[in-house]
């Protein structure tokens, strides 16, 4: 690597990156502006001295942070796009988020409801989704918050974060951290804390601030804040709506176990008005779908319909990146009989232990244990799209993504893979 100054002039990185201006520093990283060379793309260089973690003992929390970037890809949460290190540093290539903090926004006075409602419900997506991937990020807060050109958010720092297998054989998590004003009153008692309702009053802190440009806890003596925070002693300003402060009321209960959950939170009637698309629970999305479904004669499908679920003929795409790991619906073609492709789904239903209810043309599972939310239940339904050819739409109704995603993976995938009807060199059944 070649360097020419850290601040003003640019060095190459690992012959990859040309490193350019410096964008911020904290106390162990310095981040700067770079480009990708063969791609002309902008990242964000996150640079982190080794001998500096190592003094401070951060090496584990270093190596947590990366794998967690690893694991968390969702359009509201800052990319990693790879990890490369020197004798001396750590360098994270990252989504460079133009925007700044959402903190700044707030520094300039409160925002307006539809604003503020707009940006919860981008957090509230990502903290969802990582939630159902077992990682707590533990240190929400404006400053750790961006927002991109477009306008959208983007969760960023996840080195106090923690996964599922960090709990103690209580189920709970015993490491005190995060920012005093943003922190849960269980995490204070130390006596251990479910991360995903730590997460959750943090939420409602960040709701608090984006509506009332202020802190709903604060005091200049630090046990004083800590005494109001675990009392949930706090006070809506007149100009939040009854319905805005209904929910953040629920959000900074003191009581993890009666604190609103994600599936409550996105039921709210204060958090459902105008919802962007991408963010209206997948439930009542699909719920939309069989709405209008029912609206065409049962069983036939017109060429526009054909196109527009076929996976080859998928245009979404160009609208919006929609990654493997959350497609809710699988779609094929097949040469079989109704009764032979509904048979191989009985036949994966019940080695993933689903009841079953059928027709002609649809047939229903439902999970027989609860799962993170609820019972899973999915739907298929066969459309005749020729004399003899189907069109099987399988899709989840309720239940958890991740648990669907595995069903299909391991059970649906396996018992249908020789009944899809492909073109030469297709992949059957494409993930």
């Amino acid at each position: 690597m070649t360097k020419k100054g850290e601040d003003g002039g640019s060095s190459i990185l690992h012959g990859k990156y040309e490193l350019g201006r410096l964008l911020g520093h904290g106390t162990f990283a310095k981040v700067y502006h770079a480009r990708e060379l063969q791609s002309g793309r902008s990242v964000a260089m996150k640079v982190v001295g080794k001998e500096k973690v190592v003094k401070v003992g951060m090496t584990e929390q270093i190596k947590r942070e990366i794998a967690v970037m690893k694991m968390v890809k969702h359009p509201h949460i800052v990319e990693l796009h790879e990890v490369m290190a020197s004798k001396s540093n750590i360098y994270f290539a990252m989504e460079l988020v133009r925007g700044g903090e959402l903190f700044a926004k707030v520094t300039k006075g409160r925002l307006r409801e539809d604003v503020a409602r707009a940006y919860f419900q981008q957090l509230i997506s990502a903290v969802d989704f990582c939630h159902s991937r077992g990682v707590y990020h533990r240190d929400l807060k404006p400053e750790n918050l961006l927002v991109d050109e477009n306008g959208d958010l983007k969760v960023t720092d996840f080195g106090l974060s923690a996964f599922g297998e960090h709990l103690r054989q209580d189920g709970l998590l015993h490491t005190t951290c995060g920012t005093p004003a943003y922190v849960a009153p269980e995490v204070i008692g130390k006596k251990g804390y479910d991360g995903s309702k730590a997460d959750l009053w943090s939420c409602g802190v960040i709701l608090y601030v984006l509506l009332a440009g202020f802190l709903p806890f604060q005091d200049d003596n630090i046990m004083v804040m800590y005494r109001k925070i675990y009392r949930g002693d706090f006070k809506c300003p007149p100009w939040f709506s009854p319905e805005a402060r209904r929910l953040v009321t629920k959000l900074l209960d003191p009581n993890p176990s009666t604190r609103i959950p994600i599936s409550k939170i996105t039921e709210s009637s204060w958090f459902k008005k105008s919802v962007p698309k991408s963010l209206v629970p997948k439930e009542e999305q699909e719920f939309d779908k069989e709405k209008a479904a029912k609206t065409r004669p049962p069983g036939t499908m017109n060429a526009f319909h054909i196109i527009s679920l076929s996976e080859g003929f998928d245009l979404s795409p160009l609208f919006e990146e929609k990654r493997r790991e959350e497609k809710e619906e699988l779609r094929f073609a097949t040469t079989r009989s109704a009764s032979s492709v509904i048979s191989r789904i009985e036949e994966a239903a019940r080695a993933g232990k689903f009841s079953i209810k059928k027709s002609e043309s649809r047939v229903n599972l439902q999970g027989e244990a609860a799962g993170r939310k609820g019972k899973l239940v999915i739907e298929a339904e066969l459309f005749a799209v020729a004399p003899s050819v189907l069109m099987v739409e399988v899709k989840k109704d309720r239940g958890d993504t991740l648990e669907y995603n595995q069903f299909c993976r391991k059970e649906l995938r396996p018992a249908l893979k020789d009944i899809v009807w492909t073109s030469p060199g297709d992949d059957p059944l494409p993930d």
